[in-house]
Protein backbone atom coordinates (compact mmCIF):
# COMPACT_ATOMS: atom_id res chain seq x y z
CA UNK A 1 0.00 0.00 0.00
CA UNK A 2 0.85 3.79 0.25
CA UNK A 3 3.49 4.94 1.96
CA UNK A 4 2.87 8.09 4.14
CA UNK A 5 6.10 10.58 3.79
CA UNK A 6 7.21 11.81 6.77
CA UNK A 7 9.69 14.59 8.07
CA UNK A 8 13.28 12.42 6.97
CA UNK A 9 12.05 11.77 3.80
CA UNK A 10 11.81 15.82 3.13
CA UNK A 11 15.87 15.75 3.02
CA UNK A 12 16.19 12.51 1.03
CA UNK A 13 13.77 14.00 -1.65
CA UNK A 14 15.79 17.11 -1.91
CA UNK A 15 19.32 15.54 -2.14
CA UNK A 16 17.75 12.78 -4.65
CA UNK A 17 15.87 15.21 -6.57
CA UNK A 18 19.52 17.42 -6.63
CA UNK A 19 20.97 14.60 -8.60
CA UNK A 20 18.25 14.14 -11.02
CA UNK A 21 18.10 18.62 -11.37
CA UNK A 22 21.04 17.71 -13.97
CA UNK A 23 22.46 20.83 -13.73
CA UNK A 24 19.31 22.61 -13.10
CA UNK A 25 18.21 25.43 -11.12
CA UNK A 26 15.34 25.15 -8.80
CA UNK A 27 15.77 25.41 -5.14
CA UNK A 28 16.58 23.54 -2.88
CA UNK A 29 15.13 25.80 0.55
CA UNK A 30 12.45 25.98 -1.59
CA UNK A 31 11.77 22.23 -1.68
CA UNK A 32 12.06 22.16 1.90
CA UNK A 33 9.64 24.22 2.79
CA UNK A 34 7.08 22.68 0.28
CA UNK A 35 8.13 19.12 2.65
CA UNK A 36 8.34 20.53 5.86
CA UNK A 37 5.23 22.16 5.19
CA UNK A 38 3.23 19.09 4.00
CA UNK A 39 4.32 16.95 6.98
CA UNK A 40 3.52 19.21 9.47
CA UNK A 41 0.32 20.02 8.41
CA UNK A 42 -0.82 16.82 7.23
CA UNK A 43 0.35 13.29 5.91
CA UNK A 44 1.00 12.88 2.27
CA UNK A 45 0.89 9.66 0.81
CA UNK A 46 2.90 8.23 -2.12
CA UNK A 47 1.45 5.88 -3.88
CA UNK A 48 2.06 3.45 -6.82
CA UNK A 49 -0.12 4.20 -10.02
CA UNK A 50 -1.21 0.36 -9.71
CA UNK A 51 -3.26 1.83 -6.11
CA UNK A 52 -5.58 3.61 -8.62
CA UNK A 53 -8.65 2.66 -10.84
CA UNK A 54 -7.92 3.17 -14.62
CA UNK A 55 -10.68 6.06 -14.79
CA UNK A 56 -9.36 7.80 -11.88
CA UNK A 57 -7.93 12.12 -12.46
CA UNK A 58 -4.58 12.40 -12.35
CA UNK A 59 -3.22 16.29 -13.11
CA UNK A 60 0.77 17.21 -13.29
CA UNK A 61 2.23 19.18 -10.22
CA UNK A 62 5.04 21.73 -11.43
CA UNK A 63 6.54 24.99 -10.81
CA UNK A 64 6.75 27.53 -14.07
CA UNK A 65 9.97 29.39 -14.85
CA UNK A 66 13.42 30.06 -14.58
CA UNK A 67 13.61 32.27 -11.11
CA UNK A 68 17.14 33.61 -10.97
CA UNK A 69 17.94 35.42 -7.55
CA UNK A 70 17.50 39.01 -9.50
CA UNK A 71 14.19 38.54 -10.16
CA UNK A 72 11.03 39.14 -7.57
CA UNK A 73 9.90 35.91 -7.51
CA UNK A 74 7.65 34.61 -4.76
CA UNK A 75 5.60 31.51 -4.45
CA UNK A 76 4.42 30.33 -1.27
CA UNK A 77 3.37 26.47 -0.94
CA UNK A 78 -0.36 27.37 -0.90
CA UNK A 79 -0.41 28.52 -4.18
CA UNK A 80 0.67 24.86 -5.03
CA UNK A 81 -3.05 23.63 -3.38
CA UNK A 82 -4.78 26.66 -4.89
CA UNK A 83 -3.53 26.14 -8.40
CA UNK A 84 -4.97 22.54 -7.91
CA UNK A 85 -8.33 23.58 -6.41
CA UNK A 86 -9.13 25.38 -9.66
CA UNK A 87 -7.84 22.37 -11.86
CA UNK A 88 -10.75 20.48 -10.23
CA UNK A 89 -13.29 23.51 -10.21
CA UNK A 90 -12.53 23.73 -14.12
CA UNK A 91 -13.17 19.85 -14.85
CA UNK A 92 -16.06 19.54 -12.33
CA UNK A 93 -14.15 15.94 -10.95
CA UNK A 94 -11.70 15.12 -7.91
CA UNK A 95 -8.22 14.50 -9.19
CA UNK A 96 -7.24 11.78 -7.40
CA UNK A 97 -3.67 12.19 -7.75
CA UNK A 98 -0.54 14.17 -8.70
CA UNK A 99 2.26 13.46 -10.71
CA UNK A 100 5.32 16.15 -11.22
CA UNK A 101 7.09 17.10 -14.94
CA UNK A 102 10.44 15.99 -13.87
CA UNK A 103 12.34 15.83 -10.69
CA UNK A 104 14.34 18.39 -9.04
CA UNK A 105 15.65 20.27 -6.65
CA UNK A 106 12.22 21.15 -5.40
CA UNK A 107 9.92 19.79 -7.87
CA UNK A 108 10.26 16.35 -6.45
CA UNK A 109 8.23 17.60 -3.76
CA UNK A 110 5.73 20.17 -5.87
CA UNK A 111 2.74 17.34 -4.51
CA UNK A 112 3.21 17.02 -1.28
CA UNK A 113 1.46 19.74 0.30
CA UNK A 114 -1.92 19.20 -2.05
CA UNK A 115 -1.90 15.73 -1.14
CA UNK A 116 -1.38 16.60 2.71
CA UNK A 117 -4.27 19.39 2.44
CA UNK A 118 -6.63 18.01 0.04
CA UNK A 119 -5.82 14.30 0.13
CA UNK A 120 -5.10 13.66 -3.52
CA UNK A 121 -2.09 11.32 -3.82
CA UNK A 122 1.67 11.74 -4.85
CA UNK A 123 1.86 9.32 -7.43
CA UNK A 124 5.35 7.23 -7.85
CA UNK A 125 5.29 8.41 -11.63
CA UNK A 126 7.44 11.37 -13.63
CA UNK A 127 6.83 13.12 -16.59
CA UNK A 128 10.96 12.46 -16.95
CA UNK A 129 13.23 10.94 -14.16
CA UNK A 130 15.81 14.13 -14.77
CA UNK A 131 15.22 17.85 -15.21
CA UNK A 132 14.77 19.24 -18.87
CA UNK A 133 14.44 22.87 -20.52
CA UNK A 134 11.26 22.84 -22.11
CA UNK A 135 7.85 22.09 -19.82
CA UNK A 136 6.88 19.36 -23.77
CA UNK A 137 9.58 17.46 -22.24
CA UNK A 138 8.19 16.03 -19.06
CA UNK A 139 4.14 16.39 -20.84
CA UNK A 140 4.04 12.30 -20.95
CA UNK A 141 3.22 12.94 -24.89
CA UNK A 142 0.53 15.82 -24.71
CA UNK A 143 3.34 17.83 -26.38
CA UNK A 144 1.58 17.80 -29.64
CA UNK A 145 -2.41 16.81 -29.15
CA UNK A 146 -5.20 18.26 -30.94
CA UNK A 147 -6.93 17.46 -26.74
CA UNK A 148 -8.07 20.04 -24.90
CA UNK A 149 -6.54 20.61 -22.14
CA UNK A 150 -6.85 22.14 -18.56
CA UNK A 151 -3.82 24.21 -17.08
CA UNK A 152 -3.91 26.67 -14.08
CA UNK A 153 -1.19 29.22 -12.50
CA UNK A 154 -1.32 30.54 -9.02
CA UNK A 155 1.44 32.81 -7.44
CA UNK A 156 3.45 35.85 -7.55
CA UNK A 157 5.13 39.06 -5.49
CA UNK A 158 2.09 40.20 -3.12
CA UNK A 159 4.12 43.19 -2.37
CA UNK A 160 4.69 44.35 -6.04
CA UNK A 161 1.10 43.06 -6.89
CA UNK A 162 2.10 40.69 -9.33
CA UNK A 163 -0.40 37.88 -7.27
CA UNK A 164 -1.95 35.73 -10.26
CA UNK A 165 -4.72 33.43 -10.94
CA UNK A 166 -4.74 31.97 -14.41
CA UNK A 167 -6.88 29.17 -15.58
CA UNK A 168 -6.36 27.86 -19.12
CA UNK A 169 -8.07 25.69 -21.99
CA UNK A 170 -6.95 24.76 -24.83
CA UNK A 171 -3.96 22.31 -26.91
CA UNK A 172 -1.38 22.02 -24.66
CA UNK A 173 1.70 23.70 -27.35
CA UNK A 174 -1.17 26.85 -27.52
CA UNK A 175 -1.79 27.25 -23.81
CA UNK A 176 1.73 26.39 -22.15
CA UNK A 177 3.73 29.24 -23.31
CA UNK A 178 0.79 31.55 -21.92
CA UNK A 179 1.36 30.05 -18.54
CA UNK A 180 5.07 30.98 -19.75
CA UNK A 181 3.88 34.54 -19.92
CA UNK A 182 1.68 34.58 -16.53
CA UNK A 183 5.06 33.06 -14.49
CA UNK A 184 7.30 36.21 -16.35
CA UNK A 185 4.52 38.83 -14.89
CA UNK A 186 4.26 37.06 -11.64
CA UNK A 187 8.36 37.62 -10.63
CA UNK A 188 9.54 34.98 -12.72
CA UNK A 189 7.96 31.72 -11.24
CA UNK A 190 4.94 30.43 -10.68
CA UNK A 191 2.90 26.82 -9.46
CA UNK A 192 0.38 25.43 -11.82
CA UNK A 193 -1.08 22.66 -12.04
CA UNK A 194 -2.24 20.98 -15.65
CA UNK A 195 -3.24 18.48 -17.82
CA UNK A 196 -5.64 15.99 -16.06
CA UNK A 197 -5.25 12.37 -17.54
CA UNK A 198 -6.78 9.28 -16.52
CA UNK A 199 -4.67 6.78 -14.30
CA UNK A 200 -4.52 4.38 -17.44
CA UNK A 201 -2.91 7.07 -19.33
CA UNK A 202 -0.45 7.83 -16.83
CA UNK A 203 0.19 4.42 -16.63
CA UNK A 204 1.24 3.87 -20.32
CA UNK A 205 3.15 7.40 -20.82
CA UNK A 206 5.03 8.26 -17.89
CA UNK A 207 8.19 7.34 -16.06
CA UNK A 208 7.14 5.10 -13.41
CA UNK A 209 8.62 5.06 -9.83
CA UNK A 210 10.80 8.21 -10.41
CA UNK A 211 9.81 9.77 -6.47
CA UNK A 212 10.84 6.54 -4.98
CA UNK A 213 14.04 6.62 -7.13
CA UNK A 214 14.88 10.10 -5.86
CA UNK A 215 13.99 9.11 -2.18
CA UNK A 216 16.56 6.07 -2.37
CA UNK A 217 18.88 7.86 -3.79
CA UNK A 218 18.63 10.56 -1.24
CA UNK A 219 18.59 7.77 1.55
CA UNK A 220 21.54 6.75 0.30
CA UNK A 221 23.42 10.21 0.08
CA UNK A 222 22.50 10.82 3.39
CA UNK A 223 23.94 7.71 5.17
CA UNK A 224 27.17 8.22 2.93
CA UNK A 225 28.16 11.90 3.84
CA UNK A 226 29.26 10.93 7.42
CA UNK A 227 31.93 9.08 5.56
CA UNK A 228 33.35 11.71 3.09
CA UNK A 229 33.14 13.10 -0.19
CA UNK A 230 34.28 9.35 -2.42
CA UNK A 231 31.78 7.82 -0.56
CA UNK A 232 28.64 10.08 -1.63
CA UNK A 233 30.09 9.63 -5.27
CA UNK A 234 30.29 5.84 -4.83
CA UNK A 235 27.12 5.51 -3.35
CA UNK A 236 25.12 8.24 -5.89
CA UNK A 237 26.88 5.64 -8.63
CA UNK A 238 25.91 2.35 -6.85
CA UNK A 239 22.03 3.29 -6.58
CA UNK A 240 21.52 4.92 -9.48
CA UNK A 241 23.43 2.34 -11.48
CA UNK A 242 25.72 5.03 -13.33
CA UNK A 243 29.23 6.10 -13.59
CA UNK A 244 31.71 8.95 -13.64
CA UNK A 245 31.96 10.20 -17.21
CA UNK A 246 34.91 12.39 -16.46
CA UNK A 247 36.65 14.29 -13.98
CA UNK A 248 38.66 17.86 -13.89
CA UNK A 249 39.13 20.97 -13.98
CA UNK A 250 36.64 23.39 -15.37
CA UNK A 251 38.60 25.57 -18.02
CA UNK A 252 35.89 27.62 -19.90
CA UNK A 253 32.11 28.56 -19.13
CA UNK A 254 30.48 30.14 -21.88
CA UNK A 255 26.80 30.21 -21.08
CA UNK A 256 24.37 32.81 -22.15
CA UNK A 257 20.81 33.79 -20.59
CA UNK A 258 18.54 34.06 -23.43
CA UNK A 259 15.30 36.09 -23.81
CA UNK A 260 12.78 32.89 -23.61
CA UNK A 261 14.70 32.47 -20.26
CA UNK A 262 16.89 29.81 -21.32
CA UNK A 263 20.84 29.93 -20.11
CA UNK A 264 22.29 28.30 -23.32
CA UNK A 265 25.89 27.59 -23.76
CA UNK A 266 28.84 25.17 -23.21
CA UNK A 267 31.32 24.04 -19.98
CA UNK A 268 34.52 22.73 -20.75
CA UNK A 269 36.01 20.04 -18.11
CA UNK A 270 39.88 19.35 -18.59
CA UNK A 271 42.14 20.62 -21.06
CA UNK A 272 44.20 19.11 -24.37
CA UNK A 273 42.64 15.57 -25.99
CA UNK A 274 41.33 14.13 -22.33
CA UNK A 275 38.99 17.81 -22.33
CA UNK A 276 34.78 17.30 -22.68
CA UNK A 277 32.37 19.96 -23.23
CA UNK A 278 28.62 20.30 -21.69
CA UNK A 279 26.07 21.50 -23.39
CA UNK A 280 23.86 23.32 -21.60
CA UNK A 281 20.33 24.37 -22.08
CA UNK A 282 18.94 25.16 -18.21
CA UNK A 283 20.17 21.22 -17.84
CA UNK A 284 22.96 19.52 -19.27
CA UNK A 285 21.74 18.23 -22.26
CA UNK A 286 24.78 16.39 -23.92
CA UNK A 287 28.18 15.63 -23.03
CA UNK A 288 31.23 15.53 -26.19
CA UNK A 289 34.65 14.35 -26.10
CA UNK A 290 37.40 16.32 -26.79
CA UNK A 291 36.77 15.10 -30.59
CA UNK A 292 33.82 16.49 -30.99
CA UNK A 293 32.36 12.69 -30.31
CA UNK A 294 29.31 12.18 -28.08
CA UNK A 295 29.33 10.62 -24.68
CA UNK A 296 25.95 11.26 -23.23
CA UNK A 297 23.17 12.66 -24.38
CA UNK A 298 19.15 13.71 -22.86
CA UNK A 299 17.31 11.60 -21.56
CA UNK A 300 20.81 10.29 -19.93
CA UNK A 301 20.93 11.85 -16.72
CA UNK A 302 24.06 14.10 -16.56
CA UNK A 303 25.10 15.68 -13.54
CA UNK A 304 28.07 17.61 -12.30
CA UNK A 305 29.08 16.71 -8.77
CA UNK A 306 31.37 18.45 -6.49
CA UNK A 307 34.57 16.45 -4.76
CA UNK A 308 32.22 16.54 -1.79
CA UNK A 309 29.51 14.44 -3.51
CA UNK A 310 27.27 17.70 -4.05
CA UNK A 311 25.73 17.84 -7.48
CA UNK A 312 26.20 21.96 -8.54
CA UNK A 313 23.64 23.38 -10.83
CA UNK A 314 25.20 25.50 -13.61
CA UNK A 315 24.98 29.04 -11.97
CA UNK A 316 27.17 27.57 -9.84
CA UNK A 317 30.08 26.27 -11.66
CA UNK A 318 33.16 28.60 -12.03
CA UNK A 319 36.54 28.46 -14.09
CA UNK A 320 38.70 26.64 -12.07
CA UNK A 321 36.46 24.43 -9.82
CA UNK A 322 37.48 20.77 -10.08
CA UNK A 323 34.23 18.56 -10.97
CA UNK A 324 32.96 14.90 -11.93
CA UNK A 325 30.52 14.31 -14.40
CA UNK A 326 28.11 11.29 -13.66
CA UNK A 327 25.98 9.75 -16.03
CA UNK A 328 23.17 7.66 -16.09
CA UNK A 329 22.72 6.10 -19.26
CA UNK A 330 19.63 6.24 -20.72
CA UNK A 331 18.81 2.09 -21.37
CA UNK A 332 18.74 1.53 -17.55
CA UNK A 333 16.44 4.04 -16.34
CA UNK A 334 12.24 4.76 -16.84
CA UNK A 335 11.71 6.31 -20.13
CA UNK A 336 8.15 7.97 -20.35
CA UNK A 337 6.28 8.61 -23.60
CA UNK A 338 7.34 12.64 -23.60
CA UNK A 339 11.10 12.21 -23.80
CA UNK A 340 10.79 9.36 -26.90
CA UNK A 341 8.53 12.27 -28.55
CA UNK A 342 10.36 13.01 -31.86
CA UNK A 343 8.38 16.66 -31.96
CA UNK A 344 9.70 17.34 -28.44
CA UNK A 345 13.47 18.11 -30.04
CA UNK A 346 13.21 20.45 -32.79
CA UNK A 347 13.43 23.63 -30.62
CA UNK A 348 16.21 22.61 -28.23
CA UNK A 349 18.48 21.44 -31.34
CA UNK A 350 17.55 24.56 -32.98
CA UNK A 351 18.52 26.84 -29.53
CA UNK A 352 21.57 24.48 -28.92
CA UNK A 353 22.74 24.10 -32.21
CA UNK A 354 23.40 20.11 -31.85
CA UNK A 355 21.95 17.02 -32.13
CA UNK A 356 19.65 15.43 -29.57
CA UNK A 357 16.77 13.24 -31.37
CA UNK A 358 18.89 11.07 -33.36
CA UNK A 359 21.18 10.19 -29.98
CA UNK A 360 17.69 10.06 -27.34
CA UNK A 361 15.54 8.58 -29.69
CA UNK A 362 18.37 5.69 -30.66
CA UNK A 363 17.28 2.89 -28.36
CA UNK A 364 13.51 2.88 -30.26
CA UNK A 365 14.55 3.10 -33.86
Amino acid sequence: MGRILVEKDVEAAVKGGSVYAAGGGGWADHGRMLGYAAVNVGKPELVSIDELKDEEWIATAAAIGAPASTTPWEMQGIDYVKAVQLLQEALGEKLSGLIIGQNGKSSTLNGWLPSAILGTKVVDAVGDIRAHPTGDMGSIGMAGSPEQMIQTAVGGNRAESRYIELVVKGATAKISPVLRAAADQSGGFIASCRNPLRASYVRSHAALGGISMALSLGEAIIAAEKKGGSDVIDAICKTTGGHILAEGIITRKEVVYTKEAFDIGTITVGAGEKSVTLHVMNEYMAVDDADGGRLATFPAVITTLSPQGEPLSVGQLKEGMRVFILHVPMDIIPLSASVLDPTVYPVVEKAMGIEIARYALATKA
